[in-house]
């Protein structure tokens, strides 16, 4: 049986920074609509099995409840706490019963989250976030479609997917940590500060991906030295005070919200390179501050290709185009169209 298991992040999309930015809003009923929207192109596309996490907020069950689609619904329950444990929970319980491949709804925080639970997890990473670098922009009928083709074997995992990077970090003493885009060590700021970094806290940055199309810490990057997903290197960017010169660099650090910082420097870093800070000071990953380094303490920052694999929707559906794996299936109506002539015939 073939089975995709749906996480979604109730809280993406909705955070501090609709008061601080000019970010969308992510409504609850949006996130319901892209999920039946998957669910739709998965099973058109073969998947007979979707697991989804029950939470208060309904989001998942509410998308597929009254779904009349021929394929398994199975409701994954686990502990609430309202917390990123959600996530790990519920991860942790879908690869226990079985499930190979994850869609995941959020930001990058929220992948890095499924990584960490599960390091080896084969994701398609969908954008519901704000200053999203990892997750993919797309249709998610075209997502749930590539993903069916991959779940029931008509597409198999080396031809859709490709291993992303990733930041491994070792910290002194500690328990190691990841992050999939950044890694930013920042000097006079907290963990529990929700608002954007100020660029005079910042002090040394490692990015797997240095995107100029993009927001959030990458374009400090990347608008100096990119790289992007398949580069085989990432990028370390050093800041330094005004008093110190450098370059003065203007970023979009969020939707509507420019910043301005000093960067001594921007170049690459080869593939398991290690990047070492000392504390005192805070590290923080994909955009959240969560690890505090105390003083003399070090990090090590090395960005590796041992990430998550990640689903390529367009790769996936050209393979489908050329084995012509879509062409002369069952009659199949769509449970949307009610008769409007809007669904698959």
């Amino acid at each position: 049986m073939s089975s995709i298991g749906i996480i979604v992040n109730p809280m993406s999309g909705r955070d501090c920074r609709r008061l601080t930015a000019r970010a969308d809003t992510v409504s609850h009923e949006n996130k319901r609509n892209q999920i039946s929207r998957i669910v739709v192109g998965a099973v058109a596309a073969g998947c007979t099995k979707i697991m989804v996490p029950w939470e208060p907020r309904r989001l998942a069950i509410g998308a597929v409840e009254h779904m009349n689609i021929g394929a398994e619904i199975e409701e994954v329950r686990t502990p609430i706490t309202h917390s990123a444990e959600d996530t790990r929970a519920c991860v942790l319980e879908m690869r226990e019963r079985g499930c190979e491949l994850l869609i995941v709804l959020g930001g990058d925080g929220t992948s890095r989250i499924v990584t960490k639970a599960w390091p080896e997890v084969l994701m398609m990473p969908l954008s519901t976030g704000t200053n999203n670098v990892f997750p993919l922009w797309i249709e998610p009928t075209i997502a749930g479609m590539a993903a069916g083709l991959v779940a029931s074997g008509q597409v198999t995992r080396e031809q859709a997917a490709q291993q992303a990077k990733m930041i491994e970090v070792n910290i002194d003493g500690e328990e190691p940590d990841l992050a999939l885009v950044d890694a930013l060590f920042l000097q006079g700021d907290r963990i529990g500060n929700l608002g954007p970094f100020e660029p005079e806290l910042m002090t040394t940055m490692l990015l797997t991906r240095a995107e100029p199309d993009a927001v959030g810490m990458s374009p400090l990057g990347g608008l100096l030295c990119p790289s992007d997903f398949e580069d085989d290197f990432g990028v370390q960017v050093d800041f330094c005070a005004h008093s110190e010169g450098g370059k003065l660099l203007r970023a979009p650090v969020s939707p509507g919200l420019f910043r301005s910082a000093h960067i001594r420097g921007a170049k690459p870093v080869e593939l398991g390179t290690p990047v070492t800070v000392t504390g005192e000071g805070i590290l923080a990953f994909d955009g959240d501050r969560e690890r505090k380094l105390a003083a003399g303490q070090t990090a090590t920052l090395t960005v590796t290709r041992n990430g998550p694999l990640v689903i390529n929707p367009s790769a996936t559906l050209k393979v489908a185009a050329k084995q012509q794996l879509l062409v002369g299936l069952p009659h199949w109506v769509d449970p949307y169209d009610g008769g409007l002539g809007g669904g698959c015939c």
